[in-house]
């Protein structure tokens, strides 16, 4: 295997970072919301692992509702630990995953509150949230196919594509131990099946991958020539064209004729004992609705809401198929795809 001078993120610890939005005294209403519990008036508690310019996304929350948001970061793993761990103590009222699978995960553990909510139903189509209404996608993230523009003319049309022996050691590749990488082989098997979804992990395996523990690292070691095919999530491509319009990266949607892109989703749940309930269902409203876009702006990420326009950088990818009927089956799968992984010696 080829081996990246990337560093491989441990999980362990969950990110020290805890950021404060001062607001004014005020707390919203909801029709769901419970008064049950110790609230504190005008506050609301995040775990998230979408960091990505997140801030602005909440101060303008505060200056709309004045409601103070205080927020913890850290990885998906890392923060679904930190519930499980705090309990019935725990002062999180809201947790936001950048994976489908992870959010799942969260709910099987029973560490998520259902929400009833006619802003969430209408905002967020049925096949973006769990089907208890445990959890709601925020934004839609595709994990595509990335190639030179000035060396691949004939990109690869599918993943499986992909192990052909022509990007013998040229493809760059997420490590096994990333969400982004077990969701998509989870979305294999859910549909192609565990034994040719085996076999396409395979034929990736043996193109001897260059395993980089970053999408911006390998769109950049696409550009230098380390490898001329890859697999990076789309608003990568568009945070760098944003900077540099003539990255010399192109885009392909995968398996058009097929299932589909393999869709992933930002996500955001109720915690199952939030303090402050009502603030947190308020908070979740708003994301979906009125701070749509702005939250998916943020990070070039799709709206789960189709009737919200994406960015302008993102229209230059055309027009696309996005495998939705996988979502909520990732975090079902996710304990099979991360041992098909280590059988296969997906690195």
């Amino acid at each position: 295997m080829r081996k990246s001078t990337q560093h491989f993120k441990l999980f362990g610890a969950v990110t020290a970072v805890v950021v404060t939005l001062t607001g004014l005294a005020a707390c919203g209403g909801s029709s769901d919301a419970s008064s049950e519990g110790d609230q504190s008036e005008g506050l609301v508690t995040v775990y998230t692992g979408r960091h990505y310019g997140i801030e602005p996304v909440f101060e303008k929350f505060t200056a709309e509702t004045g409601i103070e948001v205080r927020f913890t970061t850290g990885s998906d793993p890392e923060l679904r630990a930190r519930l499980e761990a705090e309990g019935a103590n725990t002062p999180a009222d809201l947790l936001m995953t950048s994976d489908a699978a992870n959010i799942s995960l969260a709910a099987t553990a029973n560490l998520l509150s259902p929400v009833e909510s006619d802003v969430l139903a209408e905002s967020i189509p049925e096949e973006l949230r769990a089907q208890d209404s445990s959890w709601f996608a925020l934004s839609r993230r595709l994990r595509v196919i990335m190639t030179s523009s000035q060396r691949v003319p004939n990109a690869p049309q599918t993943y499986a594509e992909l192990g052909d022996p022509q990007w013998k050691d040229k493809l760059c590749l997420r490590p096994s131990t990333h969400p982004y990488t077990q969701s998509l082989v989870a979305g294999l098997i859910n549909n192609v099946g565990a034994d040719e979804a085996r076999k396409i992990v395979d034929s990736w395996v043996a193109n001897n991958p260059l395993y980089i523990n970053s999408d911006t690292d390998i769109l950049k070691a696409v550009v230098a020539g380390d490898c001329d095919v890859a697999l990076a999530n789309s608003y990568y491509l568009g945070r760098l064209l944003t900077e540099d319009a003539a990255f010399p990266v192109a885009l392909t949607w995968p398996d058009q004729s097929t299932s589909g892109a393999h869709l992933n989703i930002s996500a955001a749940a109720v915690t199952a004992n939030a303090p402050n309930r009502e603030n947190a269902v308020v908070l979740l409203e708003w994301l979906a609705s009125q701070g749509q876009k702005l939250f998916s702006d943020a990070n070039n990420e799709f709206p789960a809401d189709s009737r919200v326009e994406p960015a302008e950088v993102l229209a230059g990818f055309g027009s696309f198929k996005a495998d939705t009927k996988s979502v909520r089956d990732l975090g079902g799968l996710n304990a099979q795809a991360v041992e098909l992984l280590s059988a296969a010696r997906y690195e």
